[in-house]
């Protein structure tokens, strides 16, 4: 079991993402692929998709976001919290995965139990998210969700037709520590990896003293880790066979 602390650079779950995803399907040897929350976006493009040899399942819960995506991909729409919904689907997947998915998720415990289920066994699930108590997602859990968009379209402004944002929640969405360890461990998960990331790039255009305090703190915190301080995190479970 892989258990470190990183500067947010390094973080897998925007530009890195399509690497990080593909060395996991040859690590592992995947056929079957089930992203989470993609539906627009899928992380690897249709070329990749091909090369890999792959059978690639994109899943959102809204018809309209699965429209944007490439015919290529199939398709599931699906709330992966809702369990007679994964009753009543029949496919088994060797890696589910997300990206920046997690956070928006109700039930961190009913949704990692509904993707045990898809899992073949010895099967592999990995997410990439961001974590409660970084200063950003704090006030984006708490604040009331007309001022958390004002606030994103003034710190981190995107392209609402591909990027749309949702509430967040932030579920079992917490750094590594031996409490979450436990909780992925009595659903019944072997954790291979468990990555804390510290920093964040929210205060860099509009607030350039924050940011420079916030690369500070970054620095100390990946030599001196303190894991409730983590801005996001990546972890890769296992189903045993």
């Amino acid at each position: 079991m892989l258990i470190e602390f990183r500067n947010k650079a390094a973080f897998p779950g925007w530009e890195l993402a399509p690497q990080f995803l593909s060395t996991l399907i040859t690590s592992y040897q995947i056929k079957n692929v089930l992203e989470i929350g993609s539906g627009a976006n899928p992380t690897l493009d249709s070329d990749t998709v091909l090369s890999l040899g792959i059978n690639y399942t994109t899943n959102d819960l809204s018809a309209e976001e699965l429209k944007k995506a490439p015919k290529i991909f199939a398709t599931w729409e699906a709330d992966l919290c809702n369990t007679q919904e994964i009753k009543n689907h029949s496919k088994k997947y060797d890696l589910i995965f997300s990206r920046m998915v997690n956070e928006h998720i109700g039930s961190g415990k009913q949704y990692y139990e509904n993707i045990f289920e898809l899992l073949e066994p010895g099967g592999v699930t990995a997410h990439c998210f961001s974590t409660l108590y970084a200063l950003p997602f704090l006030v984006n859990r708490i604040f009331p969700e007309k001022l958390s968009n004002k606030l994103l379209d003034i710190f981190n402004p995107r392209d609402r037709q591909q990027h749309e944002k949702f509430p967040a929640h932030y579920s079992w969405s917490r750094g590594p520590s031996k409490k979450y360890i436990q909780k992925f461990h009595s659903l019944g998960y072997e954790v291979l990896e468990f990555v804390g990331y510290f920093g964040h790039g929210y205060y860099r255009k509009k607030l350039p003293f924050l940011h420079l305090l916030e690369k500070r703190k970054t620095n100390y915190l990946v030599k001196n880790p303190i894991s409730f301080l983590t801005s996001y995190a990546h972890v890769i479970l296992k189903k045993p066979e």
